[in-house]
């Protein structure tokens, strides 16, 4: 079964949001940094497997970033806290649109 869940890690100052399959990997995280919670990562694994076999995992995860390439027990969550799907799917909905307008405003300047 699926299951969500959050952990603050202070020592990076961020929050990890994560949805976890039955076996405990990751299949999307969100990362928000700092006092104002800004998204740098809204990253799904079944995309990120989709860009490397495309050859376009350095453009994904510039605008994405990553999921943990380990079991969720393996990494030690500090402190989770359960979610709700629908409190995850906010969240995770918020840091997509904000992850794709960061890629974009990079891609006007040219970056």
């Amino acid at each position: 079964m699926t299951g969500w869940f959050r952990s603050r890690w202070a020592e990076e100052d961020t929050w990890f949001y994560v949805e976890a399959d039955a076996e405990g990997w990751v299949t999307r995280q969100v990362e928000l940094q700092g006092l104002l919670e800004r998204p740098i990562a809204a990253a799904s694994l079944m995309e990120w497997e989709a860009a490397q076999q495309a050859g376009t995992l350095a453009d994904y995860e510039a605008t994405f970033g990553g999921t943990a390439e380990v079991l969720v027990h393996e990494w030690d969550p500090h402190d989770p806290q359960e979610l709700t799907v629908g409190e995850f799917e906010d969240v995770w909905l918020t840091a997509r649109s904000a992850c794709q307008a960061g890629a974009r405003a990079r891609s006007a300047r040219g970056a």
